[in-house]
């Protein structure tokens, strides 16, 4: 960790140009739409009636300044660490004995994600909770992305990442806190458990990092396990070979040439709309449209904070920088903080409880029947009542 020139919390407010909005509605309006196969549904990409509705409904209904000062409500500062400009939300509970809790997001996520969980969190008397349940969030945005970016420099992979955000709760004044996120979010809050088990007193994950089935199991490795670990086994490798198949694409080129896809983001709403809308169709809990699990105005803010901000690269970067680091390919460092996985079953892997225990200290693992890769925008009430059951649990 470098030593910052400026040190300081400053107060932000997010505060976007008219001028900005004017250019977006423009581009929205002259967008030159692809062909498309006919009958192929969402097999070769995101269709295009879909996503006409879709922009339509973004440029002429949608209302950013509503989400912008919904967004305002939470007191949000920026502060330079390791060369490096991180925004965050920091909404302190009424309850002064809450414990602090860094929540973070992933990738085509923001902190928007939150939005629905940060109330029963922070204040669950107000939402028919227990106070002693309660947190103070602190909600960063990952350097590269969003208001946190874009990043000047290269190497902001997520173990540089995870030491910027100990940093952050250091300069919180929060000697001791809890970590959460899913995506990147569960392998950054992973690692800050592992690096500082002094410090983060629980890990609660809804995504668990490295625990699916990477290849086809054996007959010896089935024999040993329980039947329902085995059939568990047995539809994780059948998930992953999908994914390899069909779903690992985007991955690909964000690891190898997020430069290249810059361009096109960057400079096409539609584009950088369609990126991110069909990863809320393929990884949440739907059927035909992303709007069957997340709601449709919390999707475009997200979206919304990647195009105003001009981070669909630098965003990306975090998969090249990952792919490109010395430790790319060895196998988990083990973490002995406790850590508590909410499963999700719409999610995009399998995890495996025989696995995850091999590196990883799991105290909670908890099923659920219904909910994706976005739990906090899709099913808040049920993550909420898990991040509360786990760190009551630590409290103990």
């Amino acid at each position: 960790m470098t030593e910052d020139a400026d040190p300081s919390i400053r107060p932000f407010c997010i505060d976007i140009p008219q001028s900005e909005l004017d250019d977006l509605h423009q581009r929205l309006d002259r967008t030159r739409w692809p062909d498309e196969l006919p009958g192929v549904g969402w097999a070769y990409g995101i269709p295009l009636g879909y996503l006409k509705e879709l922009a339509h409904y973004w440029r002429h209904e949608y209302d950013w300044r509503a989400a912008e000062a919904e967004l305002n409500r939470w007191p949000q500062s920026i502060t330079t660490i390791d060369r490096a400009n991180i925004h965050f939300a920091h909404l302190r509970s009424p309850e002064p004995d809450a414990t602090p809790l860094l929540m973070t997001h992933g990738w085509p996520g923001s902190i928007v994600e939150f939005a629905r969980v940060a109330g029963p969190l922070t204040d669950p008397r107000a939402h028919g909770g227990d106070p002693a349940d309660a947190f103070h969030l602190v909600l960063p945005s990952i350097p590269g992305f969003g208001l946190s970016g874009p990043t000047r420099e290269t190497g902001w992979e997520f173990k540089r990442v995870t030491a910027a955000f100990g940093e952050l709760m250091e300069r919180l004044g929060y000697p001791r806190y809890g970590v959460q996120g899913g995506d990147w979010g569960a392998v950054i809050s992973r690692e800050l458990g592992r690096t500082r088990p002094d410090r983060v007193i629980g890990v609660h994950l809804n995504l668990l990092p490295n625990a699916f089935q990477p290849h086809e199991p054996g007959a010896d490795e089935l024999a040993a396990l329980s039947p329902v670990e085995r059939e568990r086994t047995l539809a994780s490798w059948e998930r992953f070979r999908a994914w390899s198949r069909d779903r690992q694409g985007y991955a690909d080129i964000q690891a190898t040439r997020p430069q290249t896809l810059a361009y096109g983001l960057t400079d096409s709403p539609v584009g950088q709309l369609a990126w991110i809308a069909e990863k809320f169709k393929e990884w949440t809990d739907s059927e035909d449209r992303p709007e069957d699990a997340v709601d449709r105005d919390q999707l475009l803010t997200n979206v919304m904070l990647y195009w105003l901000t001009g981070t669909a690269g630098s965003s990306a970067r975090i998969y090249y920088e990952r792919a490109h680091a010395d430790y790319w390919g060895t196998p988990p460092e083990p973490s002995a903080t406790p850590t508590a996985l909410a499963d999700f079953p719409h999610d995009n892997f399998i995890p495996l409880r025989h696995i995850a225990d091999r590196t990883n200290n799991i105290v909670r693992w908890t099923r659920y029947d219904r909910g994706g890769h976005f739990p906090a925008m899709e099913q808040p009430d049920l993550l909420v009542g898990d991040v509360r059951a786990f760190f009551r649990q630590q409290r103990k």
